[in-house]
């Protein structure tokens, strides 16, 4: 217990639950794709349309993955050897919620395209340029309908029927009440599951089918989430790198870059196959905001969010679980990057310090639609903390109906207002270039596209 009386969380419950919490809208909301009818009653998708398609797509699979490497970071607390679902109830109810999610938000997804073939056959497409494999939605609708994976939902589904009330009561815990109200919320959804489940079990025979596959699921009590570490490794681009490799950027070449860098640089990331690399387009997925060590905030003048024991704060980063004050050792455990220097002087760089750090504990914003701030993505904070800083502003792109500003435009835009290219690393070789072959480093990585 901790002082307020809450049952202590796990880290990893924690994250989870700002993970599912900002996912949430974005799970429920499904593919709005307006001019479906429309394009079903022509027969195809105009070029604009297509692209709309493709992003929305591209971002439903975004969440997807989110929602599944949070049930595989779950899949240990929630572990027989730590007692299971009964004593595990904050992991259990973090990972009942996001399952609920997949469930949801994949049934929806197959409802749609179910009524409309067109958009089943343009699922199915490959699509390069945003990561996507051919036969994605086929995967997707058999996941869907895999009678072991639904009737251990049921089983789930049956346990949080049963702990309804303790769970309930884990939703005074500030760090879990998002998820328990998502439960609450998702309560008559998970009813009609249930049934829809009894009746699926008695048309295809599943009396049988249980019987026989019964001692395989129930020695794992947490049975029901242990397919997600597979079905993340089956989004995960194939053959770009080994499945445990370490990262390029290794801790020695760590410690050097952060020798180099200074309060307000922009770290743009990207990692060889992991899953925040799928369904974002160009090599440079990712930004971070580098904040600097506690002492170079003081130089600013700067107030400087709490220190951690181990690993100092240096960095405010968007990821999965929200806005969040990172450590190097979390925030640059990447395959490559690339330092990028504002043109600005030091009280205007204290200034969007101080911006970018008011957004701090904001869920992830997994529609990237950047009119809204009450949520945001990674390269959001960097644009809400720089755009009207001095001469610099940020123009928004249409992205597949949405105005943002991925990764890649960043670079662009920041380069062509007197951002400098201060160092990259993990980009071609593993080793730090600096200087003006750092500039050329980057755009030989741009153009190899």
């Amino acid at each position: 217990m901790n002082e307020a009386g809450h049952p202590g969380c796990e880290p990893c419950v924690r994250e989870g639950a700002r993970t599912v919490a900002g996912a949430a809208p974005a799970a429920r909301a499904g593919l709005e794709l307006p001019f479906l009818d429309a394009a079903s009653a022509r027969g195809y998708f105009t070029p604009d349309e297509d692209e709309v398609v493709r992003v929305r797509y591209a971002q439903y699979l975004g969440v997807r993955g989110a929602l599944l490497s949070t049930l595989a970071e779950l899949e240990k607390a929630c572990a027989p050897v730590n007692g299971g679902w009964e004593k595990q109830l904050p992991a259990f109810a973090v990972a009942f919620a996001a399952a609920c999610l997949l469930l949801r938000q994949a049934r929806g997804v197959a409802s749609v395209a179910g009524k409309h073939p067109l958009l089943a056959k343009k699922l199915d497409e490959p699509s390069p340029v945003h990561g996507i494999p051919r036969k994605t939605f086929t995967f997707l609708f058999r996941a869907t309908t895999d009678p072991l994976r639904l009737i251990l939902f049921r089983e789930a589904a049956t346990f949080y029927d049963k702990h309804r009330s303790k769970i309930a009561g884990l939703g005074s815990h500030p760090d879990l009440t998002p998820a328990v109200s998502l439960l609450e919320e998702e309560d008559e959804w998970i009813e009609r599951r249930k049934r829809d489940i009894v009746r699926r079990r008695l048309a295809y025979g599943w009396h049988s089918f249980l019987r026989r596959h019964r001692s395989a699921w129930a020695q794992s009590v947490f049975g029901v989430f242990e397919w997600s570490g597979r079905a993340i490794s089956e989004l995960r681009q194939p053959g770009v790198k080994p499945a445990g490799a370490p990262k390029r950027v290794t801790p020695e070449l760590r410690e050097k870059i952060l020798r180099l860098a200074k309060p307000g640089d922009v770290f743009v990331t990207r990692h060889d196959d992991a899953m925040s690399n799928l369904f974002l387009p160009g090599h440079w997925p990712h930004a971070a905001f580098f904040i600097g060590t506690e002492s170079q905030r003081i130089a600013l003048g700067m107030d400087t969010p709490p220190a951690g024991a181990a690993d100092p704060v240096v960095f405010l980063e968007a990821k999965k679980d929200g806005v969040r004050f990172r450590p190097a050792s979390d925030t640059l455990e990447v395959d490559a990057l690339v330092i990028l220097r504002p043109p600005l002087g030091a009280m205007e760089l204290a200034a969007s310090l101080a911006r970018g750090m008011r957004h701090v504990d904001k869920p992830y914003d997994f529609a990237f639609d950047f009119r809204n701030s009450d949520r945001l993505a990674c390269t959001a904070v960097i644009y809400r903390a720089y755009h009207g800083a001095g001469e610099l502003a940020f123009s928004l792109v249409e992205t597949g109906g949405r105005l943002c500003l991925p990764a890649e435009e960043l670079i662009s835009q920041a380069l062509a207002q007197g951002f400098r290219v201060v160092a990259t690393c993990g980009v071609g070789k593993d080793e730090i270039v600096s200087g003006t072959r750092a500039e050329l480093v980057l755009h030989a990585s741009r153009s190899a596209l």
